[in-house]
């Protein structure tokens, strides 16, 4: 089941082991080869339609309470990340 189409082009990436090591058993899972998962959450990724940022973070905007200079005010660092 070859679904390359005749004019396709060779892309070569590099992937950290750990995520290499997914791929591949997604695809000896799928029994398919590697390069069919990567075009099918390639093809995925561009059906997707999310969004910014601020449109998938409208729902929390407002609903934390805090101080008004929290931005602003190195006071509210001092002992931050120690």
């Amino acid at each position: 089941m070859r679904r390359t189409a005749p004019t396709a082009k060779i892309l070569s990436i590099r992937l950290p082991a750990s995520l290499s090591a997914k791929l591949s058993t997604i695809a000896r899972k799928r029994k398919v080869p590697v390069s069919v998962v990567v075009r099918e959450v390639l093809e995925q990724a561009g059906e997707r339609n999310v969004g910014s940022f601020g449109e998938l973070a409208r729902d929390f905007c407002g609903r934390l309470s805090g101080p008004p200079d929290l931005s602003l005010n190195a006071d509210h660092l001092k002992g931050y990340g120690k």
